[in-house]
């Protein structure tokens, strides 16, 4: 049985840096800043944590790709969606106190992975869809639709990752990366799909099904 951590390992770096400034204001008898120290290495552990998740899905399911508030529900014409037919996108903003682990929404096979260079603004407003740093993937699920999830930059996330690479089968609901330090996911849907989520929603990765494809 394969073992899983519980802190995603993007975040071990963060975490041994914090650890050994605290035992360095240790070490000095230091207790003021040893003490600051110690909330900071329990923070970025705590950001940092990749609980394990398991959901009952069909072929048809949508699980969300991120944790966080649902901050936009809207339909998108043919020209402007990156899966090129009438969609359906769902803005999901994830604060600094979510679980930033992202997961795959569908189960199917990734077509095209793409980054796009832009700018750091604040995530939650709707034009840091399309103006800030970004990636971009579109995946042919299961059932034979097609849709898309972009990785968004916001104000304080500068770092994206994402392990995902062209023709890579996929399962819903396994991991794919994450965004440091809070930021937001797009996901676009075919406009036939069932969405079972509206603005203000609260939202779990690969736990809460946001919708049904056709």
């Amino acid at each position: 049985m394969k073992l899983h951590m519980p802190v995603a390992k993007e975040g071990i770096p963060f975490i041994l840096i914090s650890a050994l400034v605290t035992f360095f204001f240790i070490s000095v008898s230091m207790p003021l800043p040893a003490s600051v120290f110690i909330l900071i290495t329990l923070f970025i552990i705590w950001f940092f944590r990749d609980p394990e998740r398991e959901a009952r899905t069909k072929d048809t399911t949508i699980l969300s790709p991120a944790d966080g508030t649902v901050v936009e529900v809207k339909k998108i014409e043919a020209e402007d969606s990156p899966i090129n037919e009438k969609s359906i996108k769902v803005g999901i903003f994830m604060s600094i106190f979510n679980v930033h682990v992202n997961r795959i929404p569908v189960t199917g096979i990734i077509e095209k992975v793409i980054y796009f260079p832009g700018k750091f603004l604040s995530a939650d407003l709707d034009k840091a869809s399309l103006n800030n740093e970004r990636n971009m993937v579109i995946m042919k699920s299961n059932v034979g639709k097609t849709i898309a999830f972009v990785q968004v930059a916001g104000l304080i996330a500068r770092r994206i990752v994402c392990k995902l690479q062209e023709g890579q089968a996929v399962k819903i609901g396994e991991r794919f990366g994450l965004i440091r330090f809070g930021s937001r996911v797009d996901i676009y849907l075919p406009e036939d799909s069932e969405l079972l989520v509206r603005n203000g929603d609260i939202v779990r990765a690969g736990k809460t099904c946001i919708g049904n494809l056709s």
